[in-house]
């Protein structure tokens, strides 16, 4: 068992910066990857940020280099989102994945998702 919540959102004028938490709760050790996706109305959904279990992470071509994605006390995990432009505007949502040997189980959780605005 799995939970997200996401937290961090605003609004923010183009070229500033906000950093957005995704906070896990539950069995945390059973995580494999981390993600962040956004979404805005009319559009697919899009997959800006992931880290895995090893550190790895990896960035949407439209944020590379102005995002930053890093985990904290294993169920903390962070998108630093620097020099922001209007078309970031989306609701931002944070996703994982997760493999439970013990009971066992998998499957992937959503969190409920934080809004970000950025006006020009």
């Amino acid at each position: 068992q799995v939970q997200l919540v996401e937290s961090g959102g605003g609004l923010v004028h183009a070229g500033e910066s906000l950093t957005l938490t995704c906070a896990a709760s539950g069995s945390i050790s059973t995580i494999n990857t981390v993600d962040w996706y956004r979404q805005t109305p009319g559009k697919e959904r899009e997959l800006v940020a992931s880290i895995n279990r090893g550190g790895s992470t990896r960035f949407a071509d439209s944020v590379k280099g102005r995002f930053a994605i890093s985990r904290e006390n294993a169920g903390m995990v962070f998108l630093q989102m620097n020099r922001l432009r209007p078309e970031d505007t989306a609701m931002y949502y944070c996703s994982a994945d997760y493999t439970n040997v013990v009971i066992p189980e998998v499957g992937r959780v959503w969190g409920q998702g934080t809004q970000v605005t950025v006006s020009s």
